[in-house]
C-alpha cells in the first residue's frame, strides 16, 4: 500500500532494506515448515500447522493435480513475469540514472555559479541526488534478491514433495498414494502461505521502479490518465453497449460499464481541457474553500477573464481562440525570440456576460465588450460611417479605429464598403498581440532569461559560460534584453547579443544603457531590415541641425541605467512636440510606419520624449546614426524643422 501512493521513489529509500529482510523472514519459516513436512509429515496433512494445511486443502479443493497447477501458475506468473520485469526496469534505470548524474550535478554548479541557487539549496539538491543514486542501485541489487527468492522457492517445493515421498514411503512406510497427497499437501499449502506474501512483494517492488518520471502517486496518476480524454470513454461506452446487445453475453455488467463510461465521457466533455502542448489553460473558478491556500499565492503572468458569452469562443479541443493563441505564441517566438508564459482563459462570471480583460500579473491592461455571433466591420480609413449597412457603432480596440458590429447576413454589404471583417476570435486575438507586443520587456522574468541561456546550440555556450556570471551577473543580461524588447527589437540572435555585451565591456563600458547601446549597433542589419519589410524601404523622419544642437545642448540625462530622468525646458519641450506630431503625421500620410533618426548622442534624450508623446500608442522607432546599415534601402519622409 505504501508503494502504491509515494509519490517519487525516493519517498521509500527504505524499501531495498525492507525486501532484503521480508525474503530472510520468509526463507526462515520456509526452512522451518520444510522441517515440520519432512519430519511430521506422516501424522497427517496438520502436521506442519493448521494455516499451512487450510491454505492447502482450499487451493487444492481436494485434487492434488488442482493444487499443483495452481501453485505452478502463481510461480510462473511471480518469476517470469513479475520478477523479472521489475529486475529489467530497476538495472536499466539504475544504469541510465547514474550515466546522468554527472549532468545533474553540472547544473547544479551552474545555477550556484549564476546565483540563481543559493548555497543550501545546492547543498539540498547534491543530498537528493545522492539518496536517489543510491536508491536506484540498491533496487538494482534488491531485484536479485526478489528473483532468486522465487527461484529458492521453486527448489524448496521441489526437495519437500521429493523428499517428503521418499520420507514416508521409506521411513515411514507409508503408501505411496497416501504419502503423494500427504506431503503434496503440505508443500503446496506451505509454497501458497510463502508465495502470495512473495507476489504481493513483488508487485511493490514492481510498482516503485516502473514510477518512472511521475511526482504523483500510482492511483491519481492513473485515474487522471485513463479518464482524462471523453474520446476513449466514450468509444468505451459504445463498444459495451454492443456486447450486452449480442446473444449469450451478461447484459447488465455491460450496461452499466456502459452507462458509467458515457456519464464519465459526457463530463469530460462539458469540462475545459488543457491544451497538449501546454498553450492554453482554460478554468472554471473555484470557490475560494476548495482553493489550496498555496495557490492563493500563485500570480498567473498572462490571463484573459470573459464573461459567461464568451466562454464558447474557449470551449473544445480546437477552439478558435485557442488555436489563435497558440499561433501567437509561436509568431512571438519566431519573430522576438521570447517564449510568452501560457495564457490562462478563465470565466469570470462578475464580469458583464460579454465583456473580457486581459490581464498580466493580475494586473487588467486591456478590456473590452464583445457581441458574439456577431463580426466587426472596420470602417475605410477617414470614414466615420457607412450607408446601407446596419450595426452598433464602436471603437476597435487595439488601434482605435472606429467599427461596427455587424450581422452575418451584411457581411457582403460591409465588404462592399471596403471595410475589413474581422470574427470575435480575431478581435480578442489582435488586442492581445497589442498588449504583448507592448509588454513584452515584463515578460522576460529572471527564469525566462536563464531558459534562453540554457537553450543556446552547445557550440555557443562557451561565450555564455565565460561572460556569466564572471564579468556579469543574469540581472544585467536580463535589462539589456528587457530594454532590446521595449524598444521592439528581437533577441532571437542571442548569441550576437551576447558578443556585443562581451565587446562592450572590454571598451569599459559596463552600464546598461552603454551596453544595450553598443548591442544595437551590432544588430544594425536586423533593426533595419525589420522596420523596412513593410515599405520595401526604411521611410525615415530626421531632425534640423537646429534641433540636433539645441537637443544636445539642453537636455539632461541624469543617472545611471533605469534611474536616468530627462531634463529639457518646457516651452523647448511644448514646441519640440507639436513639430514631431506634424512631422510623424506627414510621414504616415502614405501608410509607412516611419523611424525617426537621429544623433548618437541624442538618441536617448528622443527616445524618452517619444515615449511620453505615444504614451497610449505603438512606439514609433527611434534609431542613432550608428546604427543605420547603409545597404538598406532609405528615404527621408519628413524632418522635424
Amino acid at each position: 500500500m505504501v508503494s502504491l501512493f509515494i509519490e517519487k521513489p525516493t519517498e521509500f529509500t527504505s524499501f531495498p532494506t525492507l525486501l532484503l529482510l521480508t525474503t530472510m523472514f520468509r526463507l526462515a519459516l520456509e526452512v522451518a515448515t520444510t522441517r515440520l513436512i519432512l519430519g511430521r509429515g506422516s501424522e497427517g496433512s496438520d502436521a506442519a500447522g493448521h494455516v499451512i494445511a487450510a491454505f492447502g486443502n482450499f487451493m487444492m479443493g481436494n485434487n492434488v493435480v488442482i493444487g499443483g497447477i495452481v501453485f505452478c501458475i502463481i510461480l510462473i506468473v511471480n518469476f517470469m513475469v513479475i520478477t523479472k520485469g521489475s529486475g529489467r526496469i530497476a538495472e536499466v534505470s539504475a544504469r541510465f540514472y547514474l550515466d546522468a548524474m554527472p549532468g545533474k550535478q553540472m547544473a547544479i554548479d551552474s545555477d550556484l555559479s549564476s546565483g540563481s541557487m543559493n548555497e543550501a539549496t545546492a547543498r539540498k539538491k547534491r543530498k537528493e541526488l545522492e539518496e536517489e543514486s543510491a536508491f536506484f542501485g540498491s533496487m538494482d541489487g534488491a531485484a536479485k534478491f526478489v528473483r532468486n527468492d522465487a527461484i529458492a522457492a521453486i527448489i524448496i517445493t521441489s526437495i519437500n514433495i521429493i523428499g517428503g515421498l521418499a520420507i514416508g514411503v521409506i521411513y515411514f512406510g507409508m503408501p505411496v498414494a497416501d504419502a503423494a497427497r500427504t506431503f503434496t499437501t503440505l508443500t503446496i499449502g506451505d509454497g501458497l502461505v510463502s508465495q502470495i506474501p512473495a507476489l504481493l512483494i513483488s508487485l511493490a517492488a514492481g510498482i516503485v521502479v516502473t514510477k518512472g518520471g511521475t511526482d504523483e502517486s500510482a492511483d491519481v496518476t492513473l485515474f487522471r490518465q485513463l479518464g482524462s480524454n471523453p474520446k476513449p470513454l466514450a468509444l468505451m461506452a459504445v463498444i459495451s453497449m454492443a456486447f450486452a446487445l449480442l446473444p449469450g453475453l451478461p447484459a447488465f455488467p455491460f450496461i452499466a460499464i456502459s452507462v458509467i463510461s458515457g456519464a464519465a465521457a459526457w463530463t469530460k466533455r462539458n469540462q475545459p481541457v488543457v491544451d497538449s502542448d501546454g498553450d492554453v489553460t482554460e478554468s472554471i473558478p473555484l470557490t475560494p474553500s476548495s482553493v489550496p491556500v498555496t495557490e492563493l499565492l500563485k500570480v498567473e503572468a498572462i490571463r484573459i477573464d470573459m464573461g459567461i458569452g464568451l466562454t464558447s469562443l474557449a470551449t473544445g479541443d480546437h477552439s478558435p481562440l485557442t488555436e489563435k493563441i497558440k499561433a501567437l505564441r509561436r509568431q512571438i517566438a519566431s519573430e522576438m525570440g521570447l517564449i510568452i508564459p501560457s495564457v490562462r482563459l478563465l470565466t469570470d462570471i462578475k464580469l458583464d456576460a460579454d465583456r473580457y480583460e486581459i490581464k498580466l500579473k493580475e494586473i487588467t491592461v486591456g478590456a473590452w465588450s464583445m457581441r458574439p455571433g456577431k463580426f466587426l466591420a472596420i470602417l475605410p480609413m477617414g470614414a466615420q460611417n457607412i450607408d446601407g449597412v446596419p450595426g452598433e457603432e464602436t471603437t476597435e480596440p487595439s488601434f482605435g479605429l472606429p467599427a461596427l458590429w455587424i450581422d452575418q447576413a451584411d457581411k457582403e454589404k460591409a465588404i462592399a464598403k471596403r471595410c475589413s471583417i474581422i470574427d470575435p476570435a480575431s478581435v480578442l486575438i489582435t488586442h492581445l498581440t497589442e498588449v504583448l507586443n507592448n509588454n513584452l520587456k515584463d515578460l522576460l522574468t529572471y527564469s525566462e532569461t536563464q531558459a534562453l541561456i540554457d537553450n543556446l546550440p552547445r557550440s555557443e555556450q562557451k561565450l555564455a559560460n565565460d561572460l556569466i556570471p564572471s564579468q556579469i551577473n543574469l540581472i544585467v543580461l536580463q535589462r539589456v534584453l528587457q530594454s532590446l524588447l521595449q524598444d521592439g527589437i528581437s533577441i532571437r540572435d542571442l548569441s550576437t547579443i551576447l558578443e556585443g555585451i562581451q565587446e562592450s565591456l572590454s571598451m569599459n563600458k559596463s552600464g546598461v544603457v552603454e551596453m544595450t547601446s553598443h548591442v544595437r549597433v551590432k544588430l544594425s542589419r536586423q533593426i533595419c531590415d525589420g522596420y523596412a519589410k513593410l515599405s520595401g524601404f526604411l521611410p525615415i523622419v530626421t531632425f534640423s541641425s537646429g534641433w540636433e544642437s539645441i537637443l544636445a545642448e539642453q537636455s539632461k540625462i541624469s543617472g545611471n541605467g533605469d534611474e536616468r530622468v530627462l531634463a529639457l525646458k518646457p516651452e523647448t519641450m511644448d514646441k519640440l512636440y507639436k513639430s514631431l506630431v506634424r512631422s510623424i503625421n506627414k510621414a504616415s500620410e502614405d501608410g509607412n510606419t516611419p523611424v525617426i533618426l537621429t544623433s548618437d548622442i541624442n538618441r536617448l534624450t528622443v527616445r524618452m520624449i517619444m515615449e511620453r508623446l505615444r504614451a497610449n500608442k505603438s512606439m514609433i522607432p527611434v534609431i542613432s546614426q550608428s546604427e543605420l546599415y547603409l545597404p538598406t534601402p532609405r528615404q527621408i519622409v519628413a524632418t522635424v524643422a
